[in-house]
């Protein structure tokens, strides 16, 4: 289990943030899927089935020696956010009226996107041991540069 301290909470949000900002402005986002944001990281942070944790300590220690936990927490987070806001375009595309919307929308949607996140985040991190540009790259997205 992870002890969430606020300064934990608060470099996992901001990381996440900082990755998710180079990618979709996140201040030009609409209310309500800011709010799905919102809920899938309070979810994936507190890690109460300990998905992440499992998934962390599984990783090489080499692997772990890269980012901090937190910097990695927030980058599966932010991978999950922007594997979400894929999926909701998807979804509004796909239906014609908002209770389609709504009928799909939640359907263990979150646990399929932080399955693939988590498992999409390793393989970057692992692969990150022997390759340097994409270190950097992992990193200065970490840090929002």
């Amino acid at each position: 289990m992870i002890e969430i301290t606020p300064e934990y909470k608060a470099r996992v949000e901001q990381v996440s943030l900082n990755v998710c900002n180079l990618v979709i402005p996140m201040d030009q986002i609409p209310q309500n899927l800011f709010e799905a944001y919102a809920n899938l990281c309070n979810e994936l942070l507190e890690d109460s089935d300990e998905k992440f944790i499992k998934g962390w300590e599984a990783l090489p220690n080499s692997a772990k020696a890269l980012l901090p936990q937190e910097d990695f927490h927030g980058f599966y987070i932010a991978n999950a956010w922007l594997q979400l806001s894929r999926v909701a375009q998807d979804i509004s595309e796909a239906a014609d009226t908002d209770d389609a919307i709504a009928e799909n929308e939640y359907s263990g949607i979150f646990t399929r996107i932080s399955d693939e996140s988590l498992k999409e985040s390793s393989k970057k991190l692992k692969k990150a041991r022997t390759n340097r540009a994409l270190l950097n790259s992992i990193r200065a997205v970490v840090d929002g540069k």
